[in-house]
This record gives C-alpha cells, structure tokens and sequence, in this order.
C-alpha cells in the first residue's frame, strides 16, 4: 500500500468514526424542557419525566414552590433570552416568566413556547390540568390527577357545615373578594367570604373596628420571605388583633401561590373550620 492510499484510507476511517458519534434523533427521545417561573415548576416537575428537564427557574425551591422538593438538583436558568437559547431547549414553559415578549422571540428562534393561563376558578384550574398535561404528553396522568381533585371535591360537598364569614389575609396587607381564584376556594370549601368588594383590595381595617369574620385564613405568614413591612394593613393594630382573638386556618403559601391542583390542599384546610367551635 502506497502512502498516499494508506492516507486516504486512515482519513475515511477516522471521518467514519466521528460520524457513528454524532447523536441522532429518535422517536422516543426525551424532550428538552424548561421552565421559566415557579408556577410553570410546579406542572413541568408534575409531568414531565426528571431526565427530560434542562432547567427550572431560580424560584423552584422557594418557599412558595409547591413541588420544591423535586426541584432539589435540577439544574436553574434566568428568564433571559440569551440563557434559554444556550441550553437548546425543545420546548419552554412559562405563565409570566420573562415577560411577554420573551415568547414572540423564543418562537421566532424555532422554540416551541407553552403558555399556561390564569385560571380564576376551580374549573378553569380543572382545564389547565388537563391541556398542559397533554401537552407534556401526560394526558392519562392528567386525567388520573383530575379525577382524584373531583373525588376530594365531591367529598368536599358531601361533608360541608353551615357557612362561616372568613377574611383572607396576607402579610402584604392585601385580602380580595368576589372575581379571584382565592374568593372560589373560600366558597368551594363552604364559606363566606367576609370581603364584600370584588378584586384585591387592602385589609378592610374600617370595617373590622366594628365588625368582625368567624375565620382568618392566613397565607405566606409561615414563609421566611414573607415579612410584614413598615406600610402593611397587617401591622395595624386592628388587624393584629384578628390574629390574635378568631380562630385563624393557616395556609401554606404554596398551596395558593399558583392555579394548579394543589389548590384543594387549602380549600380542605378551610372545609375543617366549616363547623362552628
């Protein structure tokens, strides 16, 4: 053999080899997910398979992360352009995060976006089950997953006690009324809700001086990130004073943080405080 032929045969050898690495593309590969916020987390960790997921936001392990736990050694990326394009990403999750142009441009980069909604009701929470979890390509499991919530409401309905006038109150001061999901959780679970004006609104500290709810249902006070600051109608002595002397349900913050399954976790918290002391 010639130098020259044996040259020729080593190239196309060693060209053939590098070509039999180069990984290709199959039916069953994993997709390649990320998530851009805590609420899209929360239905990327309950969906997708681990190996499948590049990357959570900076907030999966908060405190107000439902599934924080899982979200333990996944790997996280900022909400930037440029961070999620890096990583390759087949698809991208999002309800908020990266603001909303960050889809048009992902789209435009060839990157399938998956928007989840904001539901304000338990049926609407129902729904977005169902479609992101089809479109995670888990559409059995959230069939499965909605059906257990339609059992735990329908016990929920079986066992309901005379209403209760409850006031939902958060460190920040804030409580809301009729038109939030937070109002549809109170009513699920069989009570009244004391806020009688629509919307999120400040702590009613005027009319709590000379009426007051059976219930507080206290949210985010057990988170560490959750401080009542210097201008909040919860450090008023009114509204400490709710704290102190009515029955109050705590609420994990992460239970209300999202519009997600996890939802009835609170509305049962609340459903065992229907029946009067």
């Amino acid at each position: 053999m010639t130098l020259l032929r044996w040259f020729f045969v080593a190239s196309c050898g060693l060209w053939l080899s590098a070509c039999s690495q180069v990984p290709t593309a199959s039916a069953d590969a994993p997709r390649r997910i990320i998530s851009l916020d805590y609420c899209a987390d929360q239905y990327v960790l309950r969906f997708a398979e681990r190996d499948d997921i590049l990357a959570l936001s900076y907030d999966s392990e908060a405190d107000f992360s439902y599934l924080r736990k899982q979200a333990k050694g996944v790997a996280k990326v900022r909400p930037r352009t440029a961070d999620v394009l890096a990583l390759e990403p087949d698809i991208v999750v999002r309800s908020y995060g990266g603001g909303p142009g960050i889809t048009t441009v992902l789209e435009r980069a060839g990157v399938e976006v998956l928007q989840i909604g904001f539901p304000q009701t338990i049926d609407e929470v129902r729904g977005e089950v169902l479609r992101v979890g089809g479109e995670l390509g888990q559409r059995q499991e959230a069939q499965e997953l909605v059906a257990d919530m339609d059992r735990r409401l329908a016990a929920l309905a079986q066992s309901a006690g005379a209403p209760r006038s409850t006031l939902y109150m958060t460190p920040g001061g804030v409580t809301t009324g009729e038109g939030s999901l937070v109002h549809e959780l109170l009513v699920t679970a069989g009570l009244t809700n004391f806020q009688d004006s629509s919307g999120w609104r400040s702590i009613p500290l005027e009319r709590l001086a000379y009426d007051r709810p059976d219930l507080i249902a206290a949210a985010f006070f057990e988170s560490g990130t959750a401080h009542i600051d210097t201008w909040s109608a919860a450090r008023h002595p009114i509204a400490q004073a709710q704290l102190r002397e009515l029955p109050v349900v705590p609420l994990d913050g992460a239970w209300t943080s999202c519009g997600a399954w996890f939802l009835l976790d609170a509305v049962e918290a609340l459903a065992r405080k229907t029946e009067a002391p």
